[in-house]
């Protein structure tokens, strides 16, 4: 049991984002986190529950005032309809740093093995900036956004990261043949950071295109991805394909002080409340955070916790005890129970 209990806000989203959401609670709960928990609404189920926006302010605020978040999937209509949840909160709580581990599972049988790449996104600007507008009849312009501020940042954080935690190469993807303007000015923002502070690191750069086919072909030759926004939202679901898909995949946002873990996936609407929804994406988000609380506020109860999370779960995959999405034949609650009964083995003397 953790010697200090944490508040964490909880938005259990869309879709699948409740039957998820409860499954990870109730595991953490089994296995000693000392978490207290206070639930916000955003997306679709905010709207549904009376308030007059997909992100409401109480939302924002409760994050800024506890500093942390584990959010479920929320719905974001295709070609109309509200704007995306996931951009507006980045946006509001300035999380300017997307960190998305894509590591090998056992268990999670692919075509490749021992993938361990992190990617690390810009958050806040390029074309997620959502600037568009109608020139005149069928012609539309979306503007794209680069400020030096944004761009040194992210290439910081990246090499931080990196050395933080051992990691040996930084590799920056971009399309600066073209656009030699915006993603130039990324590619140098990243140059200077890594020439000032981080010359340790080995630094690379590729072109996104040509980086795609060598990450299908061998993700083994890369580490760190480095990527402005619409790049890394597409290279970190690439990279999800490589390990068994967005399921066995979490995610990460982090600014100055705050930090919101989710679920990458979407709201699956074709299995809402048939107890079907795999909760390993949001669990091992889950753990993330907990690694997370366990650095920010020297709690090493936290990584205690974390650590036999990782393991309950992985013991599950290993023995062949997964949801339908991976081949095997639990339900969510059934794989709740799994990991929650792998818990109580590592437990025993």
């Amino acid at each position: 049991m953790a010697d200090t209990s944490h508040t964490v806000v909880l938005i259990p989203g869309d879709g699948i984002g409740p039957e998820v959401t409860e499954a990870v609670v109730h595991i953490l709960s089994e296995a000693g986190a000392d978490l207290q928990w206070v639930e916000c609404q955003a997306g679709q189920a905010a709207l549904d529950r009376g308030a007059d926006r997909v992100l409401p302010d109480t939302t924002v605020h409760a994050v800024i005032e506890h500093g942390v978040a584990l959010k479920g999937p929320c719905t974001t209509p295709v070609g109309g309809g509200f704007s995306s949840v996931n951009v507006a909160l980045r946006k509001r709580l300035n999380l300017y740093a997307a960190v998305r581990p894509i590591r090998s599972v056992d268990g999670v049988r692919t075509r490749y093995d021992d993938v361990d790449i992190v990617v690390v996104r810009e958050n806040t600007e390029g074309l997620y900036s959502g600037i568009e507008n109608i020139i005149t009849e069928g012609v539309i312009t979306s503007l794209k956004v680069a400020t030096e501020v944004a761009c040194r940042r992210i290439a910081s954080f990246a090499f931080e990261y990196a050395r933080s935690r051992g990691r040996r190469k930084i590799t920056v993807l971009h399309k600066a043949n073209i656009m030699k303007l915006s993603d130039g000015l990324f590619l140098r923002c990243a140059r200077a950071e890594h020439q000032r502070e981080y010359p340790d690191l080995e630094y690379d750069e590729q072109i996104i295109d040509a980086a795609c086919m060598r990450l299908v072909q061998d993700p083994s030759q890369f580490d760190v991805l480095l990527c402005e926004n619409l790049y890394g939202d597409v290279i970190s679901d690439l990279c999800a394909g490589l390990v068994g898909g967005l399921g066995v995949t979490p995610g990460s946002n982090f600014g100055e002080g705050r930090a919101v873990f989710e679920a990458v996936h979407g709201t699956a609407p074709d299995i809402v409340g048939r107890n079907l929804a795999n909760p390993l994406a949001l669990l091992m988000s889950a753990v993330m955070m907990l690694n997370y609380l366990a650095d920010s506020r020297a709690d090493e109860a936290c990584r205690d916790v974390a650590g036999r999370i990782r393991n309950a779960y992985n013991d599950c995959l290993t023995a062949g005890e997964k949801t339908h999405d991976l081949g095997g034949s639990l339900s969510t609650t059934a794989f709740t129970e799994a990991v929650i009964a792998k818990l109580g083995k590592e437990r025993a003397p």
